[in-house]
């Protein structure tokens, strides 16, 4: 635990954020094409890839992608919960900043969930 007393809620907020990475990753790997194929962007799209092979690879392995996601989302929605009912600090500053850090991750992690079905059906339900 941190020197402060914010230790929890501290490694579940760096939890929900590394959550938040992998969920965006599978919105580069088959969200982006799409929608700018859609929108009718195209030539964007290959002038992209062309800049960035490396979503052709992301697309390619889309399962490993989702996999990566879902585990990072596991490990995050464990974490938060185990912290949901560490103590927070009796300083009254400390003890708002604890309840603060545990909003934000919470919010941080619902955020990740959200994205990661949106390319989840972009991916899966749409391709």
């Amino acid at each position: 635990m941190a020197a402060d007393g914010l230790g929890a809620p501290r490694q579940s907020l760096w939890g929900a954020l590394a959550a938040l990475l992998a969920s965006g990753g599978t919105l580069v790997c088959c969200v982006l094409p799409a929608v700018m194929v859609s929108l009718g962007a195209g030539a964007a799209l290959a002038g992209l890839v062309t800049a960035v092979p490396q979503l052709i690879w992301l697309s390619e392995r889309k399962g490993l992608v989702f996999g990566v996601a879902a585990l990072a989302l596991a490990v995050a929605g464990s974490l938060l919960w185990r912290a949901r009912s560490a103590p927070c600090p009796a300083d009254p500053a400390l003890a708002r900043a604890c309840t603060r850090l545990r909003r934000w991750s919470v919010g941080v992690y619902v955020t990740a969930v959200v994205l990661t079905g949106v390319g989840a059906i972009f991916a899966f339900a749409l391709g």
